[in-house]
């Protein structure tokens, strides 16, 4: 759906040269770390699953720029970068599902294809993704990512860092870029805050 955003914004940051913005914030993971021990269930997919539908619930994160003009999405899916055994990556394609066994069940599929092959994009795609990355390697405090400043990106990009833990409390950076012609820092604020009460559920 066509959408008519604060034009004076929209079309300030839509010609710059690097039209995103970012933002790292340390959330607290360690409900969500052991209810996903619990659960029997990825870390990766249960903290991802929180993220995505946390995006889903603030309307900026389903903005899109197409043929320079604003569109709104009902909903956005994840592609996240899955590695593999020999230390390469792909790029996945996961359909968001209300219901979390459908995702996790879908998105196991999904992982195994990437791994199964040598390519690194995804068999589908489309303007109506986030793209999420793991680096459970690093507890960074900044992260760039690479991009051709001349492809009308307008998708954001989260990724998460290495969960550490420090006097019982574990906590993982979350980077969240996004375009400033369609979002700021309080649609990120929006989004963190429901990704922590997700990630805190019982």
């Amino acid at each position: 759906m066509k959408i008519g955003i604060g034009r004076n914004i929209f079309f300030s940051f839509r010609n710059l040269k690097n039209r995103f913005f970012w933002v790292t914030i340390n959330l607290d993971c360690t409900r969500a770390y052991l209810k996903a021990k619990e659960k029997q269930v990825s870390f990766f997919l249960y903290y991802l699953y929180r993220a995505l539908k946390a995006a889903n619930a603030v309307e900026n994160f389903r903005y899109r720029i197409i043929d320079n003009h604003a569109y709104k999405f009902a909903s956005v899916n994840a592609s996240p970068t899955i590695n593999r055994p020999d230390g390469t990556f792909g790029f996945a394609y996961m359909d968001y599902f209300e219901d979390e066994s459908k995702f996790y069940e879908k998105a196991l599929q999904e992982i195994e294809n990437v791994k199964s092959t040598n390519s690194l994009l995804p068999a589908v795609s489309g303007e109506n993704v986030i793209h999420f990355s793991a680096i459970p390697w690093l507890n960074f405090t900044s992260i760039s990512h690479a991009r051709s400043f001349s492809h009308p990106d307008s998708c954001p990009k989260i990724s998460f860092g290495k969960a550490t833990e420090k006097n019982g409390i574990k906590t993982m950076p979350v980077s969240v870029h996004g375009h400033h012609g369609l979002m700021d820092a309080y649609h990120v604020g929006l989004f963190i805050d429901k990704f922590q009460e997700m990630l805190n559920d019982k």
